[in-house]
């Protein structure tokens, strides 16, 4: 009897949870594309792409991410996603010239702060509106 019902408990306790997820292949929303278009005018390496792909939840955007065609491009990899408050965006790339790197893109009063990781040049950079404030090689 206590494993039948452990078992229901289990079976109800999981059914309430479950969220219905669809992703759609979407023009940017207007705060989407502000976000793009403000990191981008600062940091040009972050692609402006008016194409994402939403993942909602429920009606509701929980992640947003870009696909690129990477066929003619210099990269190997190129990944960008923007969080559901359109205030921040991860970024990874690599590529030949650069390496690997990743990082993101918050939004702060107004100002685009972005943290870099580099692999190939092994550092950290912070960076406020387009001009570096922190470097930091790691040994």
């Amino acid at each position: 009897m206590k494993k039948f019902a452990l078992l229901l408990a289990l079976t109800f306790t999981t059914i309430s949870f479950a969220q219905s997820i669809t992703t759609k292949i979407e023009d940017a929303n207007a705060d989407q594309y502000a976000l793009l278009e403000m990191v981008n005018k600062y940091y040009p390496d972050i692609t402006l792409n008016k194409s994402v792909t939403n993942f909602y939840a429920d009606g509701k955007i929980i992640d947003t991410q870009q696909e690129f065609n990477l066929t003619t491009s210099k990269f190997s990899s190129y990944k960008l996603g923007i969080e559901p408050d359109n205030k921040k965006l991860l970024f990874e790339y690599v590529s030949d010239e650069t390496g690997k790197v990743w990082g993101d893109v918050q939004i702060f009063k107004g100002n685009a702060l972005r943290t870099t990781f580099s692999e190939k040049n092994n550092e950290i950079n912070v960076s406020l509106n387009g001009k570096s404030v922190y470097l930091k090689k790691i040994k």
